[in-house]
Protein backbone atom coordinates (compact mmCIF):
# COMPACT_ATOMS: atom_id res chain seq x y z
CA UNK A 1 0.00 0.00 0.00
CA UNK A 2 1.56 3.29 -1.19
CA UNK A 3 0.84 6.27 1.35
CA UNK A 4 2.25 9.91 0.98
CA UNK A 5 3.05 11.00 4.18
CA UNK A 6 2.87 14.27 5.57
CA UNK A 7 3.63 16.91 8.47
CA UNK A 8 1.59 18.57 10.38
CA UNK A 9 3.75 20.93 12.96
CA UNK A 10 2.37 22.51 15.70
CA UNK A 11 5.94 24.07 16.70
CA UNK A 12 6.46 22.74 20.43
CA UNK A 13 8.97 24.49 22.24
CA UNK A 14 11.79 22.18 22.72
CA UNK A 15 14.59 21.27 25.59
CA UNK A 16 13.19 24.15 27.27
CA UNK A 17 14.78 26.92 25.19
CA UNK A 18 13.32 30.08 24.62
CA UNK A 19 10.19 30.09 23.33
CA UNK A 20 11.55 31.64 19.76
CA UNK A 21 13.37 28.62 19.59
CA UNK A 22 10.34 26.64 18.87
CA UNK A 23 10.20 28.56 14.99
CA UNK A 24 13.37 27.98 14.12
CA UNK A 25 12.92 24.65 15.24
CA UNK A 26 9.75 23.96 12.79
CA UNK A 27 12.39 25.64 10.10
CA UNK A 28 15.06 23.26 10.57
CA UNK A 29 12.26 19.91 10.64
CA UNK A 30 10.87 21.25 7.63
CA UNK A 31 14.14 21.30 5.88
CA UNK A 32 14.99 17.49 7.21
CA UNK A 33 11.40 16.68 6.32
CA UNK A 34 11.83 17.78 2.90
CA UNK A 35 15.23 15.65 2.25
CA UNK A 36 13.70 12.48 4.43
CA UNK A 37 10.46 12.17 1.42
CA UNK A 38 7.41 13.60 2.94
CA UNK A 39 4.70 15.23 0.84
CA UNK A 40 3.34 18.57 2.64
CA UNK A 41 4.69 20.57 5.57
CA UNK A 42 1.66 22.43 7.22
CA UNK A 43 1.67 24.81 10.00
CA UNK A 44 -0.80 24.97 12.98
CA UNK A 45 -2.24 28.13 15.25
CA UNK A 46 -1.82 28.60 18.80
CA UNK A 47 -2.12 31.80 20.87
CA UNK A 48 -0.75 32.16 24.21
CA UNK A 49 -0.19 28.75 24.46
CA UNK A 50 2.80 28.10 26.54
CA UNK A 51 4.54 24.87 25.07
CA UNK A 52 3.87 26.44 21.21
CA UNK A 53 5.59 28.65 19.57
CA UNK A 54 3.10 29.81 16.20
CA UNK A 55 0.39 31.95 16.52
CA UNK A 56 0.84 32.83 12.70
CA UNK A 57 1.00 30.17 10.20
CA UNK A 58 0.93 32.30 7.21
CA UNK A 59 4.44 33.70 8.42
CA UNK A 60 5.55 30.11 8.98
CA UNK A 61 4.52 28.77 5.58
CA UNK A 62 6.56 31.98 4.21
CA UNK A 63 9.99 31.33 6.24
CA UNK A 64 9.45 27.67 5.73
CA UNK A 65 8.20 27.83 2.03
CA UNK A 66 11.60 29.91 1.28
CA UNK A 67 13.83 27.64 3.21
CA UNK A 68 12.82 24.71 0.84
CA UNK A 69 12.11 23.86 -3.28
CA UNK A 70 9.84 21.03 -3.28
CA UNK A 71 7.51 19.88 -0.30
CA UNK A 72 4.56 21.64 -0.28
CA UNK A 73 3.71 24.05 2.16
CA UNK A 74 0.46 25.38 3.79
CA UNK A 75 -1.09 25.94 7.04
CA UNK A 76 -2.94 23.26 9.30
CA UNK A 77 -4.71 25.67 9.93
CA UNK A 78 -5.78 29.18 9.96
CA UNK A 79 -8.08 29.54 12.42
CA UNK A 80 -10.54 31.43 10.27
CA UNK A 81 -13.42 32.62 12.82
CA UNK A 82 -11.15 34.86 14.15
CA UNK A 83 -10.11 36.97 10.91
CA UNK A 84 -11.73 38.82 7.83
CA UNK A 85 -11.90 35.79 5.06
CA UNK A 86 -10.98 38.88 2.58
CA UNK A 87 -7.03 39.30 4.95
CA UNK A 88 -6.91 35.54 4.56
CA UNK A 89 -7.63 34.93 0.75
CA UNK A 90 -5.20 38.08 0.59
CA UNK A 91 -2.38 36.65 2.38
CA UNK A 92 -2.74 33.18 0.40
CA UNK A 93 -2.83 34.59 -2.74
CA UNK A 94 0.34 36.55 -2.02
CA UNK A 95 2.05 33.31 -0.77
CA UNK A 96 1.36 31.44 -4.03
CA UNK A 97 2.67 34.83 -5.93
CA UNK A 98 6.04 34.27 -4.43
CA UNK A 99 6.39 30.89 -3.62
CA UNK A 100 4.37 29.48 -6.33
CA UNK A 101 1.55 26.47 -6.86
CA UNK A 102 3.47 24.20 -3.49
CA UNK A 103 1.05 26.71 -1.28
CA UNK A 104 -1.62 25.26 0.28
CA UNK A 105 -4.50 26.93 2.60
CA UNK A 106 -5.87 24.59 5.21
CA UNK A 107 -8.88 26.22 7.85
CA UNK A 108 -10.43 25.40 10.99
CA UNK A 109 -13.01 26.52 13.36
CA UNK A 110 -11.66 26.37 16.53
CA UNK A 111 -10.28 29.02 18.52
CA UNK A 112 -6.58 27.68 18.75
CA UNK A 113 -6.42 30.02 21.65
CA UNK A 114 -7.51 30.30 25.54
CA UNK A 115 -10.41 32.66 26.54
CA UNK A 116 -8.66 35.85 27.19
CA UNK A 117 -6.79 35.88 23.38
CA UNK A 118 -9.52 34.43 21.61
CA UNK A 119 -11.43 37.61 22.80
CA UNK A 120 -8.34 39.90 21.93
CA UNK A 121 -8.38 38.20 18.57
CA UNK A 122 -12.08 38.83 18.04
CA UNK A 123 -13.41 39.69 14.71
CA UNK A 124 -15.95 42.36 14.88
CA UNK A 125 -18.18 40.44 12.04
CA UNK A 126 -21.37 38.51 12.46
CA UNK A 127 -20.67 36.03 10.01
CA UNK A 128 -20.82 32.63 10.57
CA UNK A 129 -17.90 30.14 9.99
CA UNK A 130 -19.44 28.29 7.02
CA UNK A 131 -20.24 32.42 5.50
CA UNK A 132 -16.32 32.95 5.99
CA UNK A 133 -15.84 29.48 4.22
CA UNK A 134 -18.28 31.13 1.39
CA UNK A 135 -16.74 34.48 1.36
CA UNK A 136 -13.37 33.23 1.13
CA UNK A 137 -13.89 30.46 -1.86
CA UNK A 138 -15.86 33.45 -3.67
CA UNK A 139 -12.51 35.84 -3.12
CA UNK A 140 -9.90 33.13 -3.99
CA UNK A 141 -11.46 32.06 -7.19
CA UNK A 142 -13.29 35.23 -8.22
CA UNK A 143 -16.75 34.53 -8.12
CA UNK A 144 -18.25 36.94 -5.93
CA UNK A 145 -21.81 36.66 -6.82
CA UNK A 146 -23.22 39.64 -9.03
CA UNK A 147 -26.18 40.47 -6.06
CA UNK A 148 -23.54 40.61 -3.13
CA UNK A 149 -22.44 43.99 -2.25
CA UNK A 150 -18.82 43.37 -2.75
CA UNK A 151 -18.94 41.95 -6.47
CA UNK A 152 -16.08 43.40 -8.59
CA UNK A 153 -13.68 43.17 -5.62
CA UNK A 154 -10.47 41.60 -6.40
CA UNK A 155 -6.85 40.06 -4.92
CA UNK A 156 -3.43 41.84 -5.12
CA UNK A 157 -1.75 40.61 -6.89
CA UNK A 158 -4.20 39.72 -9.44
CA UNK A 159 -2.99 36.05 -10.97
CA UNK A 160 -4.98 33.03 -12.73
CA UNK A 161 -4.74 30.57 -9.88
CA UNK A 162 -5.36 30.09 -6.09
CA UNK A 163 -4.16 28.38 -3.55
CA UNK A 164 -5.86 24.75 -3.10
CA UNK A 165 -8.40 25.00 0.20
CA UNK A 166 -8.50 22.13 2.93
CA UNK A 167 -10.67 22.04 5.64
CA UNK A 168 -8.86 20.38 9.05
CA UNK A 169 -11.76 19.01 11.71
CA UNK A 170 -12.71 15.81 13.65
CA UNK A 171 -16.33 15.94 12.79
CA UNK A 172 -19.11 15.84 10.74
CA UNK A 173 -19.69 19.48 10.42
CA UNK A 174 -16.63 19.86 8.80
CA UNK A 175 -16.39 17.22 6.75
CA UNK A 176 -20.13 18.36 5.35
CA UNK A 177 -19.26 21.82 4.80
CA UNK A 178 -15.65 20.43 2.76
CA UNK A 179 -17.91 18.22 0.62
CA UNK A 180 -20.52 21.36 0.44
CA UNK A 181 -17.73 23.80 -1.05
CA UNK A 182 -15.73 21.10 -3.06
CA UNK A 183 -12.98 21.38 -0.28
CA UNK A 184 -10.09 18.81 0.43
CA UNK A 185 -11.06 17.23 4.00
CA UNK A 186 -8.46 16.56 6.71
CA UNK A 187 -9.81 14.33 9.81
CA UNK A 188 -8.33 14.95 13.06
CA UNK A 189 -7.55 11.72 15.07
CA UNK A 190 -5.21 13.55 17.03
CA UNK A 191 -7.81 16.12 18.63
CA UNK A 192 -9.57 14.80 21.82
CA UNK A 193 -10.54 11.65 22.60
CA UNK A 194 -14.10 11.75 21.09
CA UNK A 195 -15.33 8.50 18.65
CA UNK A 196 -14.56 9.61 14.54
CA UNK A 197 -16.18 7.13 12.49
CA UNK A 198 -15.33 6.31 9.34
CA UNK A 199 -18.92 7.68 7.98
CA UNK A 200 -17.80 11.05 8.66
CA UNK A 201 -15.37 10.57 5.43
CA UNK A 202 -17.62 8.14 3.53
CA UNK A 203 -20.69 11.32 3.91
CA UNK A 204 -17.90 13.30 2.46
CA UNK A 205 -16.88 11.57 0.02
CA UNK A 206 -20.98 10.58 -1.06
CA UNK A 207 -21.90 14.29 -0.78
CA UNK A 208 -18.80 15.81 -2.34
CA UNK A 209 -19.71 18.41 -5.25
CA UNK A 210 -16.42 19.01 -8.00
CA UNK A 211 -14.61 22.60 -7.46
CA UNK A 212 -11.81 24.34 -9.17
CA UNK A 213 -9.19 23.15 -7.50
CA UNK A 214 -10.69 19.64 -6.81
CA UNK A 215 -12.88 17.58 -9.44
CA UNK A 216 -13.09 14.37 -6.86
CA UNK A 217 -12.79 14.16 -3.32
CA UNK A 218 -9.41 14.81 -1.39
CA UNK A 219 -9.13 13.26 2.26
CA UNK A 220 -6.31 12.84 4.57
CA UNK A 221 -6.43 12.41 8.24
CA UNK A 222 -3.68 13.60 10.87
CA UNK A 223 -2.49 11.24 13.65
CA UNK A 224 -0.57 11.61 16.69
CA UNK A 225 2.57 9.47 15.96
CA UNK A 226 5.55 8.66 18.42
CA UNK A 227 8.29 6.59 16.71
CA UNK A 228 11.53 5.15 18.31
CA UNK A 229 13.70 2.04 17.85
CA UNK A 230 11.56 0.37 21.08
CA UNK A 231 8.23 0.71 22.34
CA UNK A 232 9.48 1.52 25.40
CA UNK A 233 11.11 4.33 24.10
CA UNK A 234 8.18 5.57 22.25
CA UNK A 235 5.47 5.58 25.70
CA UNK A 236 8.45 7.99 27.07
CA UNK A 237 8.79 10.19 24.58
CA UNK A 238 5.25 10.69 24.32
CA UNK A 239 4.58 11.19 27.76
CA UNK A 240 5.14 14.39 27.65
CA UNK A 241 2.82 15.71 25.37
CA UNK A 242 0.41 13.37 26.62
CA UNK A 243 1.15 14.59 30.18
CA UNK A 244 0.62 18.43 28.70
CA UNK A 245 -2.92 17.70 27.24
CA UNK A 246 -4.36 16.12 30.77
CA UNK A 247 -3.58 19.29 32.36
CA UNK A 248 -4.77 21.38 29.64
CA UNK A 249 -8.26 19.59 28.33
CA UNK A 250 -8.90 18.48 32.09
CA UNK A 251 -7.66 21.34 34.42
CA UNK A 252 -7.08 24.27 31.27
CA UNK A 253 -3.95 24.55 32.78
CA UNK A 254 -1.20 24.82 29.82
CA UNK A 255 2.57 24.64 31.03
CA UNK A 256 5.51 24.33 28.93
CA UNK A 257 6.22 20.91 27.83
CA UNK A 258 8.10 18.35 30.97
CA UNK A 259 10.95 16.53 30.16
CA UNK A 260 9.88 12.80 30.30
CA UNK A 261 12.12 11.67 32.49
CA UNK A 262 9.86 13.68 35.31
CA UNK A 263 6.61 12.35 33.86
CA UNK A 264 6.56 8.98 35.98
CA UNK A 265 6.65 11.14 39.07
CA UNK A 266 4.05 13.36 37.71
CA UNK A 267 1.98 10.71 37.15
CA UNK A 268 1.86 9.27 39.94
CA UNK A 269 0.35 12.45 41.82
CA UNK A 270 -2.59 12.55 39.02
CA UNK A 271 -5.84 11.43 40.27
CA UNK A 272 -7.86 8.57 39.18
CA UNK A 273 -10.18 10.31 36.90
CA UNK A 274 -6.72 11.88 34.74
CA UNK A 275 -5.05 8.50 34.73
CA UNK A 276 -7.86 7.11 32.90
CA UNK A 277 -7.55 10.33 30.53
CA UNK A 278 -3.95 10.16 30.30
CA UNK A 279 -4.63 6.34 28.70
CA UNK A 280 -7.31 7.56 26.68
CA UNK A 281 -5.45 9.74 25.04
CA UNK A 282 -2.22 7.64 24.32
CA UNK A 283 -4.93 5.14 22.90
CA UNK A 284 -5.65 8.03 20.22
CA UNK A 285 -1.71 8.28 19.33
CA UNK A 286 0.29 5.61 17.03
CA UNK A 287 2.81 4.73 19.15
CA UNK A 288 5.99 1.94 18.80
CA UNK A 289 9.07 1.03 16.42
CA UNK A 290 8.82 1.67 13.29
CA UNK A 291 7.27 -1.77 11.48
CA UNK A 292 4.68 -0.86 14.46
CA UNK A 293 3.89 2.08 13.36
CA UNK A 294 3.90 1.71 10.02
CA UNK A 295 1.50 -1.61 10.59
CA UNK A 296 -0.38 1.18 12.14
CA UNK A 297 -0.86 3.63 9.76
CA UNK A 298 -1.49 1.86 6.99
CA UNK A 299 -4.78 0.05 9.33
CA UNK A 300 -5.75 3.65 9.81
CA UNK A 301 -5.19 4.95 6.08
CA UNK A 302 -7.24 1.35 5.23
CA UNK A 303 -10.38 1.88 7.25
CA UNK A 304 -10.76 5.64 6.54
CA UNK A 305 -9.96 5.22 3.22
CA UNK A 306 -7.10 8.22 2.79
CA UNK A 307 -3.72 7.70 0.57
CA UNK A 308 -2.14 10.29 2.88
CA UNK A 309 -1.67 10.31 6.38
CA UNK A 310 -0.41 13.52 7.77
CA UNK A 311 1.88 12.73 10.90
CA UNK A 312 1.81 15.16 14.36
CA UNK A 313 4.74 14.81 16.29
CA UNK A 314 5.08 16.54 20.17
CA UNK A 315 8.22 15.63 21.75
CA UNK A 316 10.27 17.42 24.77
CA UNK A 317 13.48 17.00 22.99
CA UNK A 318 14.13 18.21 19.03
CA UNK A 319 16.40 15.17 17.99
CA UNK A 320 13.76 12.77 19.52
CA UNK A 321 11.05 14.78 17.05
CA UNK A 322 14.27 14.49 14.25
CA UNK A 323 14.37 11.19 14.67
CA UNK A 324 10.99 9.74 14.90
CA UNK A 325 10.02 11.69 11.37
CA UNK A 326 12.96 10.02 10.18
CA UNK A 327 12.43 6.07 11.27
CA UNK A 328 9.12 6.46 9.76
CA UNK A 329 10.49 8.14 6.25
CA UNK A 330 13.07 5.00 6.40
CA UNK A 331 10.09 2.90 7.20
CA UNK A 332 7.77 3.50 4.54
CA UNK A 333 10.51 3.91 2.14
CA UNK A 334 9.82 7.68 1.60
Amino acid sequence: MYLKLSVLDQSPIHDNKEPKEGLHDSIKLAKACEEFGYYRYWCAEHHDTPGYASANPEIMVSAIASSTSKIRVGSGGVMLNHYSSYKVAETFNSLLALYGDRIDLGIGRANGANFLSARALHNQSNDSYPKKVYDLINFLEDTIPQNDYLYGIGLSPKQDSSPPVFLLGSSDGSSNLAAKFGLGFCLALFIGTHNRPVEIMNSYKRDFIPSKNFDKPKTMIAIACICANSIEEAIKIASSHIYWKVQAFRHMKRDGLYNPDDIAKLYEKLSYEDKVYFHETMETMVIGTPPQCKNKIEKLAKEYGVDEVMIVNVSYSFEDRLNSYKLLSQEFNL
